[in-house]
């Protein structure tokens, strides 16, 4: 049990509020929170008087205030998530000697947060800061298999959704429905030849406090390489957890 339990409300609080598309009532936090209804008034009140929590007094609702945007933002700014999966990258390139990335969902895409590539390897189109279409890469589909199934409809709502790099990959809504299906079942992604011909990637999403995927760390190796993909990914599935770890994040069923 925590020893300070108006702290443990307020983060459960602002936790609940981030998860929510938009602002709730008091009843609906205090039904959240377990606690009578005039405690959490009091919270609220507090937490608006810091700048926490706005109220929206003609809707009767709460929503988060300026300074939890301003907590998030600088987060972004210290560069949380990808200080916390470096070091993993650098030791999964020292162990496989595959080039290693880091990833995360922007829209329909996969963008690259991260690059470590061992000495002599060949050059790849993925570098820092380079956005790929999600649904061909297998970083961007290690995070797509781990979202709720309305919120990749909504991504690929019909095959004029969907590009291709060299003529492979899936095309359709349907395709896709069914790689995301193996690939969840499998707890990890492969695209072969779908960015560049002639390299495989294996990849494996990290997870957040509520389960929806943060990133998704990957290993890329020319396909001549004698490596099989099961062997990439069992390294790729313990450093994607690891980073669940780091994150504080938990795995959804």
């Amino acid at each position: 049990m925590s020893l300070v339990p108006a702290a443990t409300r307020a983060l459960r609080l602002l936790r609940f509020l981030a998860t929510r598309p938009g602002p709730v009532s008091a009843s609906a936090i205090a039904a959240e929170l377990g606690v009578p209804r005039s405690s959490v008034y009091q919270l609220l009140e507090a937490m608006a008087e810091e700048g926490f929590v706005t109220h929206l007094p003609e809707e009767r609702r709460w929503g988060l205030g300026v300074a939890a945007f301003e907590i998030g933002s600088a987060y972004l700014r210290h560069d949380g998530v990808e200080r916390l999966a470096r070091p993993l990258l650098h030791q999964l390139t020292e162990a496989t000697g595959a080039t290693a990335h880091l990833g995360v969902l922007h829209g329909a895409d996969t963008l690259y947060l991260l690059k470590e590539q061992p000495p002599h390897a060949p050059p790849l189109i993925t570098g820092v800061g380079v956005r790929l279409p999600a649904h061909l890469t297998a970083s961007g589909r290690a995070m797509l298999s781990r979202l709720p199934r309305a919120q990749v409809r909504a991504l690929y709502p019909d095959a004029a959704a969907f590009t291709s790099r060299t003529g492979h990959g899936p095309a359709t809504p349907g395709e896709l429905r069914r790689v995301l299906a193996e690939e969840r079942r499998r707890g990890w992604s492969i695209e072969d030849g779908q960015v560049t011909e002639g390299f495989v990637s294996v990849a494996a999403a990290a997870a957040d406090h509520n389960g929806r995927p943060a990133a998704a760390i990957s290993l890329t190796v020319p396909s001549a390489r004698p490596v099989t993909p099961q062997a990439l990914a069992g390294r790729v599935r313990d450093a994607a957890a690891e980073l669940t770890r780091r994150l504080g994040g938990r795995v959804s069923p």
